[in-house]
């Protein structure tokens, strides 16, 4: 889990620790453990592993979802469980089965995690009703990542709108004589839309002539920044800067 964000809720008076990475997140297994016996979580864990509905439920979602999983050593792992003398811990079935879907972290904050599907399934085990509380705040937690994405996405566009504005009015009040024709104060725009492009980009943007009228203005995304905010901006600057380009009066701004 590379790159990953840390995050935590608390689920009738247990804090749960949550690593996001991409799309994925892992809840810990060790803290939803404490929710049943504080001072023995790694025994509850392994209680749990020794079950053969959790060993089948685990190869199923591992089939589904990893293409690197060892059908082979779990058909091995499988025939053992729910003997008394079956015993199993995380990082034995991570090892055998090259599973995924539970990830052992050593250090300080670490611990045995699953992905969300796996961990539903484990609270369930442990408690039907931690189960459902756990849902219930991990969907809060959710939620609330969407809603400051939102906010986010929301302060770029007003940012570009002013930043659009700086720009055409500099233009507009600076480099564009009283007397051109039309077509002149076209270019003039898209003169200084190549600076723009030249600071995101690093890349002159050639332009084309279609009736007589200079066309949109073609950006490489390879060369786009990699900042998913930045890419947003600047789309919205060169958005509005086409639409100026054609027809003031369009402008969002």
């Amino acid at each position: 889990m590379s790159k990953s964000k840390k995050s935590t809720v608390d689920v009738q008076g247990t804090t749960v620790s949550i690593v996001s990475s991409g799309n994925d997140d892992y809840l810990s297994l060790t803290d939803i453990a404490k929710y049943k016996n504080p001072d023995h979580a790694d025994d509850v864990i392994r209680n749990w592993l020794r079950n053969r509905n959790t060993i089948e439920f685990l190869g199923v979602w591992e089939r589904l979802n990893n293409s690197d999983f060892n059908p082979v050593e779990f058909d091995g792992i499988k025939i053992m469980a729910g003997l008394n003398s079956f015993t199993l811990t995380p990082k034995q079935w991570i090892e055998k089965s090259q599973a995924i879907g539970i990830v052992s972290r050593a250090g300080r904050y670490g611990g045995t995690y699953a992905h969300k599907d796996i961990a539903f399934e484990f609270a369930s085990w442990i408690s039907v009703e931690f189960k459902l509380y756990l849902i219930k705040e991990f969907q809060r937690l959710k939620d609330d990542e969407n809603r400051r994405l939102s906010l986010s996405w929301n302060l770029n566009r007003t940012l570009s709108k002013l930043n659009y504005r700086i720009h055409t009015d500099a233009i507009r009040e600076h480099l564009i004589p009283p007397e051109i024709t039309p077509a002149q104060v076209a270019i003039t725009y898209a003169s200084e839309a190549d600076i723009l492009n030249i600071a995101l980009f690093g890349l002159v943007v050639s332009t084309r002539v279609i009736c007589g009228q200079p066309s949109l203005l073609f950006l490489s995304s390879s060369l786009a920044p990699s900042h998913p905010a930045q890419r947003l901006t600047a789309v919205i600057q060169f958005a509005d800067l086409f639409v100026e380009l054609y027809n003031p009066a369009w402008s969002t701004s």
